[in-house]
């Protein structure tokens, strides 16, 4: 994975899995948001029962509210239809459902992947990320932020209302007129579509049916998102040694998951071949995965091992890897000891 010619072949190695089906993209459209529908309605129809045998039913949907995210992903990258102007139109109609404005997350995701892994280029469309040294220089405030932001509590539970019921209302700074009447375009119909289903069934069972699965799908996007990027031998560099390729492909990982799992995140866990190639669809992820094995070299996290990225909280410059608390901790309880061993030998 180290050798530069290697490295130099990887992108032009997925560009037959570029290609794009229109039938397929359909497809995945009829399986994901019938679905979706039906549990939906199924949710609403158990609250007669039993909330107890509505929940995994709403759970369910959430995943395949999960699966439509990805299919607006695609639109995003312009891979799921040929046409830019159906990938515009469905992927607006998609953030409707998932509460992302469609041109508002294109540009701010774009800028991502341009800049996935760059530590001169952090703070647009990825999460918060310091340094060993930068934690150690930053104010008592900064510090107390950072561990507040990081927390899983936060980031799991706070994360997906604020992010995806606050933070997507609003336009980037310096949005351009597109872009900002496209958010506004977006609340609208959102608003539009809750007040037309609380007529409908009245604002507690809304709330009931909704509020789990608006949840569960967020937080699991949430996670997904943080720990492709964020496991222990990661990749970031400064803008002079940052690689494009190197980043995409040792700095985002490839998350094994079981077959289920992975159809119902529409093969994101092939993150690596995603960040290489963004014009790839989620249906010839995993081909590409197979048809080129310097890709297989990736790293690789399950379920298991993805859990211990919870510890992770600084990124490491010395030791190119990801840290917790404890290594700032210990680097100044041996700090101190070299001081005193110092003062000693005098």
């Amino acid at each position: 994975m180290k050798a530069t010619k290697e490295i130099a072949q990887l992108k032009q190695s997925t560009l037959p899995f570029e290609k794009n089906d229109s039938k397929s993209s359909l497809v995945q459209m009829a399986n994901t948001l019938v679905p979706l529908i039906l549990l939906w309605l199924a949710g609403y129809a158990g609250l007669s029962v039993s909330y107890w045998l509505t929940l995994p039913l709403l759970i369910a949907a959430s995943g395949f509210l999960i699966r439509t995210f990805i299919l607006f992903h695609d639109c995003c990258h312009g891979s799921f239809f040929k046409s830019k102007r159906a990938n515009d139109m469905i992927g607006t109609i998609l953030g409707i459902l998932t509460h992302v404005p469609y041109r508002q997350w294109k540009n701010s995701h774009a800028k991502h992947h341009a800049t996935s892994g760059n530590l001169d280029k952090r703070g647009v469309g990825d999460m918060w990320i310091l340094t060993v040294d930068e934690y150690a220089a930053a104010p008592r405030w900064r510090r107390l932020a950072y561990r507040f932001y990081r927390n899983p509590l936060i980031m799991f539970g706070l994360g997906p209302i604020f992010v995806f019921l606050i933070q997507y209302r609003f336009n980037a700074k310096g949005a351009r007129r597109k872009e900002r009447m496209n958010t506004y375009l977006t609340n609208l119909l959102i608003a539009a579509l809750y007040v037309l289903m609380i007529w409908a069934i009245g604002w507690q069972d809304f709330l009931l049916i909704q509020g789990p699965i608006f949840f569960v799908s967020g937080l699991l996007g949430i996670w997904l998102f943080y720990v492709q990027h964020q496991f222990e031998d990661s990749y970031f560099e400064n803008e002079a040694e940052w690689s494009y390729v190197r980043a995409a492909v040792e700095g985002s990982s490839y998350y094994k998951l079981p077959r289920l799992l992975q159809w119902i995140t529409g093969n994101i866990g092939f993150h690596h071949v995603h960040h290489l190639n963004p014009k790839v669809p989620n249906y010839n992820l995993e081909k590409a995965h197979l048809a080129t094995p310097p890709l297989q070299k990736a790293a690789t996290i399950t379920i298991g091992t993805s859990l211990q990225s919870l510890r992770f909280r600084l990124w490491d410059e010395e030791s190119k890897t990801f840290v917790g608390y404890r290594k700032i901790r210990l680097t100044a309880a041996e700090r101190r000891a070299a001081c005193a061993r110092g003062k000693l030998g005098k």
